[in-house]
């Protein structure tokens, strides 16, 4: 790709990314955060993470439980109440192997 975009452009269009795959996280729910950690070895949780560590990069106050409820589109504890489910025996020794790789 030789076009030349423009840091306010690449911003936008970086932002207008990030609210695309909120939404889809969003829209399925059914996806555990387990199964996200064990796929691609980083979760919703990681995601808050780092969404913090941006805000406080930027000088911009945002308290943990904030990070997570922007990227979770509710309130941490609500949403591991409606959503969560327990990990199976096999999402575990998934997870596991994975952390040792």
């Amino acid at each position: 790709m030789n076009t030349q975009i423009d840091q306010e452009t690449q911003d936008k269009l970086d932002a207008a990314t990030f609210r695309r795959l909120l939404k889809h996280l969003n829209d399925h729910k059914e996806v555990q955060n387990i199964d996200l950690m064990i796929l691609a070895n980083f979760c919703r949780n990681c995601l808050g993470k780092w969404y913090k560590t941006a805000a406080d990069d930027l000088g911009v106050e945002v308290s943990d439980n904030e990070a997570r409820e922007r990227i979770y589109g509710m309130p941490y504890s609500q949403w591991k109440e409606k959503h969560q489910q327990p990990a199976s025996e096999e999402q575990l020794a998934a997870f596991e192997a994975r952390q040792k790789k």
